[in-house]
């Protein structure tokens, strides 16, 4: 992973640089469509002095046969401009999202939040970082339509002229200090909308479990509190853009009313013509459309800046653990040792399958991550240390396979494969058989049309099938009977036998078919021995045998 600094403008700067070539067509499409808005009253004024003040009738025939054209231009200039325009936004965002996507699924880990707010960081605050896509075509159409209008307002006056090429920059600069609290604003309530999506993910997510143990109310307190807390940001957001449209919709009328009235007053001391006051009233109208764009853009881009920085934090974040660069043979031994820091010490003989039990869960979790690859605890296989190698090695040859297995929509086939001895292993055989297409029956997202008993045992026979040189298995029979628990102990120890593993487990039956146990507690290995050595520890009988 790099080691630059992510800054909200590199965000920015990445969504803008997806399709340059397409964003400056864009650029250049919207352009030519807000020029050949500003030519409309122009051409018109030409027609009023040319043709109708002359009369010849050949005249207004050749003029009107220009005003067709300028429409012609406008027309097929804003369909591929304004298309084009919203191609580059969509392919801005989703070069975003990628990007978040990417680092969220990285191997090392150490993306920040909850599921639900990386997936709102991911979805709302990529589409709005990508509208600095928008304040570029947006912008530089705006401009190109101020510029033209300024250069025929300094053809027919120079006063005219002037009045605009001075009010323009000044109204943008007090656009652009009124924006500044737009920011800030923005980055809270999006942040508030993330917490509010994190607690809808848990809640979706866990309903079953809420359902179990009776907490709906204390769920729905928790979400109404989120969600209360996201529409109060919203709602002070709200307030300041009213505010500062408000605000910049007063300037931009005062500066429109200055021009409006000098035009005015030239006209009536005959320093231009009726055709140019109409192009002038028509083109200080016109106006009020770019102008009023250039000072959304202040708000627009505060909510691109406030997203773009919530992005930026997800890309910024270190990773949890650190990798190598080094390769592992293609059949270890599987001799292991394992060092936790604050945790325990832990060696396995090459092929032995070890049993451990923990009295405190932490040293459970804590073993489980440094196997995992998910600390940077030190792991050693066969006397390389995996912090040394890439992830994808380390995690390939030592395999964890958690309690919580979690199943992926498809097939059964799709999440075991198709290993007969695996599935036999895992007692899972007897779940296809239930099922009415056997391997081929449909699996929902995260296994939800399964019972618990019957995720477990798939679960447990991907993990089988996987043939990894260390397989780490935790828990793999919470939610089986007693007589399937012995059916997959004795499955697991003949399928692997020969092969490292290690069950963090306190089921006397897998236990039992140990090489060896540890009883680990408070970070130490307190005792070891067989099963049938430990029974007789009052420790070990009430984690294994109460």
């Amino acid at each position: 992973m790099s080691t630059t600094t992510v800054t909200a403008g590199a965000v920015l700067r990445r969504g803008a640089g997806a399709r340059p070539r397409d964003l400056v067509a864009a650029s250049l499409l919207v352009g030519v469509h807000q020029l050949a808005e500003a030519a409309v009253p122009v051409t018109v004024g030409w027609v009023i002095d040319l043709a109708v003040v002359t009369g010849d009738t050949g005249a207004l025939l050749r003029w009107l046969a220009v005003v067709l054209g300028v429409f012609v231009v406008l027309s097929t200039s804003a369909l591929g401009g304004y298309w084009l325009a919203r191609r580059t936004e969509l392919l801005a965002a989703h070069r975003l999202r990628m990007d978040v996507t990417a680092r969220v699924l990285h191997p090392a880990g150490g993306a920040p939040g909850r599921s639900g707010e990386l997936v709102s960081t991911a979805g709302a605050d990529a589409d709005r970082a990508a509208l600095v896509c928008q304040v570029i075509w947006g912008g530089s159409a705006a401009l190109a339509a101020l510029a033209g209008g300024a250069v025929v307002l300094l053809g027919s006056s120079v006063v005219l002229g002037l009045v605009v090429l001075v009010g323009v920059p000044l109204v943008l600069l007090a656009s652009r200090l009124l924006a500044r609290p737009l920011v800030g604003r923005a980055e809270a309530e999006q942040s508030a909308l993330a917490a509010a999506t994190g607690v809808a993910t848990d809640v979706v997510s866990g309903l079953r479990v809420i359902k179990g143990i009776g907490a709906e109310q204390a769920a729905t307190g928790s979400y109404r509190s989120a969600s209360r807390s996201a529409l109060a940001a919203r709602l002070s957001a709200a307030r300041l853009e009213g505010g500062y449209l408000g605000a910049t919709n007063v300037i931009t009328g005062l500066f429109l009313v200055v021009v409006a009235w000098v035009g005015g007053r030239l006209a009536l001391d005959g320093a231009i013509s009726i055709g140019e006051l109409v192009a002038g009233v028509g083109l200080a109208q016109f106006l009020i459309g770019p102008l009023e764009r250039l000072t959304e853009i202040g708000t627009v881009l505060a909510g691109a800046r406030g997203s773009a920085r919530r992005v930026a934090i997800v890309l910024d974040a270190p990773p949890t653990v650190r990798e190598g660069a080094g390769a592992l043979p293609e059949h270890p031994a599987g001799a292991l040792r394992v060092r936790v820091p604050r945790g325990p010490a832990v060696d396995v003989a090459a092929g032995e399958h070890l049993g451990i039990v923990t009295l405190q869960a932490a040293d459970a979790a804590a073993l489980l991550d440094a196997l995992a690859r998910d600390s940077d605890a030190e792991v050693v296989l066969d006397g390389e240390d995996l912090r040394e190698v890439t992830l994808d090695h380390a995690r390939r040859a030592v395999l964890v396979a958690r309690h919580e297995a979690t199943l992926f929509e498809g097939t059964v086939a799709d999440n075991t494969g198709r290993d007969p001895g695996a599935l036999a292993a895992a007692a899972a055989d007897e779940v296809v058989d239930t099922l009415p297409h056997g391997l081929d029956s449909e699996v929902a997202e995260r296994g939800r049309t399964l019972s618990g008993g019957q995720r477990q045992r798939i679960g447990l026979a991907r993990a089988l099938a996987a043939r990894a040189c260390v397989l780490v298995l935790h828990d793999p029979t919470t939610a089986v009977d007693a007589a399937t628990e012995h059916r997959i102990a004795a499955g697991v120890s003949a399928l692997r036998a020969g092969r490292t593993t290690v069950l963090v487990a306190s089921s006397p039956a897998l236990l039992a078919r140990c090489d060896r146990v540890l009883l680990v507690d408070g970070g130490a290995v307190v005792a070891s021995g067989t099963h049938a050595e430990l029974v007789s520890d009052p420790r070990y009988q009430r984690a294994v045998l109460a």
